[in-house]
């Protein structure tokens, strides 16, 4: 008993000892009672801060998040049948006929999202989003409805939805323009089907050209994260203010790499108006063609500035001829506003309503010369042309006249005359034989000077008929057949 006794008190010696130490030991290295480290504790000021911009940016998505719907489709999309000799076989077609080497629908689903921009049912979103949909499902707060798209344009890639509904939440619009790089922004959409996801970042830049997205570009570059499925979404500013169209991403992977593209406000909603009112964008047109100056044509041309779009021709009997514009002006500023470049000039002028009257600055002989030009609508033969009606081995090829900057471009030889191949569908009979950047010289040996003789002479072709081209691609011209199977 004496024994039990003694280990008691050394073992509760032994436990008072250690809380002794354990004091002693908090107070030197200066951890507190509750177990935080007093050394680390965060001053009252930055957590106000950071508190207060936390909850203005989850009051921000929650003023906008009612605006972005869900936006999923179905479309049906021709395949090529199986091919293959073996299939050729005498003994093989007894038994299956030709039904493998058939060409086969197939139905394919997307999801994308879109932005609601009026209370009774007008949704902005992607052309791509949309595009060959034969059933189009709004989703609005677990709510669907039917989709009917009342206007596309492909050379923006933005498209207009209506459903039927009224009262809906519309966001704000708001001034482009006005963007910096390093603005706040949110996008807000459906990657992968989540919807009204929240994103945040900055305005990476603005003006990106030549991303190859569309055929008028002028984007914004954000890091806000866009995904798959974002697609037509919003990016919104620090006012909740509609900046842009959620459009696309740059990534080497498929996914999310901080590189991602908004259409401006402003130009979608130009783009928007047009396609309600008429079903079609209505693009101004101004007759040159223009290219961007280098430290030699600047010198060359005696500039101070890069900044603008050098003339280097004009279409006889285009506005710009009629107004007394030559070739070597160098555009600096298109209705008061100075062009940058020969994209935004190109992108001003096609937003512009045909029979203004705009006033355009240009440098002449080192002297500012201001001309005033009467705009009009873009003539059909000057824009690329798409085919989609088209039922025959040509079918889902866009083409282009031969302009004298993609000649430069593509090396072009001065005897190369002909269309320039600006996309194949992926569905196409040309698909695979066709490449973007080919010119279509010949079509079953009748020579192909532009737009204009190839629809006409492509519309001669008989579904199911095999047709014979003549090509140029990188230097080399040769013939290549085309058939729908």
């Amino acid at each position: 008993m004496k024994s039990k006794t003694k280990y008691i008190i050394a073992a509760t010696s032994l436990i008072i000892m250690g809380l002794i130490a354990g004091l002693v030991l908090s107070s030197t290295l200066g951890i507190n009672t509750n177990g935080y480290s007093q050394e680390y504790k965060v001053p009252d000021k930055a957590v106000q801060t950071l508190t207060q911009v936390s909850d203005a940016m989850a009051d921000l998505a929650a003023a906008v998040k009612p605006s972005i719907v869900n936006i999923s489709t179905v479309s049906v999309v021709k395949t090529k049948g199986f091919q293959n000799p073996f299939f050729n076989d005498p003994f093989f077609k007894q038994f299956f006929g030709n039904q493998l080497q058939q060409p086969r629908e197939q139905k394919q689903m997307s999801l994308g999202s879109g932005v609601i921009v009026d209370p009774n049912g007008i949704i902005l979103t992607n052309n791509h989003v949309v595009k060959g949909a034969q059933k189009i499902t709004v989703t609005i707060n677990q709510n669907t409805y039917k989709g009917k798209v009342i206007g596309s344009d492909a050379k923006t890639d933005l498209a207009v939805v209506k459903i039927q509904a009224t009262g809906l939440p519309a966001i704000r619009w708001g001034d482009s323009d006005k963007l910096r790089a390093g603005d706040t922004v949110l996008a807000i959409g459906s990657p992968f089907g989540l919807t009204q996801t929240v994103t945040s970042g900055i305005v990476s830049a603005v003006g990106r050209a030549n991303v190859g997205i569309a055929a008028y570009e002028d984007f914004i570059q954000t890091d806000a994260a866009i995904n798959p499925g974002n697609s037509g979404g919003a990016l919104v500013n620090a006012k909740g203010e509609l900046v842009g169209i959620n459009t696309a991403i740059f990534s080497t992977t498929g996914g999310y790499e901080g590189i991602g593209f908004a259409i401006p406000s402003d130009m979608a909603k130009v783009v928007m108006n047009e396609l309600i009112k008429t079903g079609r964008v209505i693009r101004g047109w101004l007759g040159v063609w223009i290219q961007p100056v280098n430290t030699e044509l600047q010198k060359q041309f005696g500039l101070k500035s890069k900044q603008g779009a050098l003339v280097s021709d004009f279409v006889e009997g285009s506005p710009a001829q009629k107004a007394g514009m030559e070739r070597g002006d160098f555009i600096v500023k298109y209705n008061g506003k100075k062009v940058t470049d020969p994209n935004h000039l190109r992108n001003m002028v096609a937003n512009t309503a045909p029979g203004a009257a705009v006033p355009i600055t240009v440098i002449r002989a080192g002297k500012q010369v201001t001309l005033t030009v009467k705009i009009l609508e873009q003539p059909r033969e000057t824009a690329k042309a798409e085919t989609p009606a088209l039922q025959n081995a040509l079918s889902g090829v866009d083409v282009q006249d031969i302009t004298p900057s993609l000649r430069n471009e593509l090396s072009l030889p001065a005897r190369v005359k002909g269309v320039v191949v600006s996309r194949v569908a992926e569905e196409s009979p040309a698909n695979g034989v066709l490449s973007a950047g080919d010119v279509i010289m010949e079509i079953d040996h009748v020579k192909i000077k532009n737009v204009k003789d190839y629809l006409s002479e492509a519309g001669k072709i008989r579904k199911g008929q095999s047709v014979l081209l003549l090509v140029w691609r990188h230097g080399t011209v040769f013939y290549v057949p085309v058939s729908m199977q």
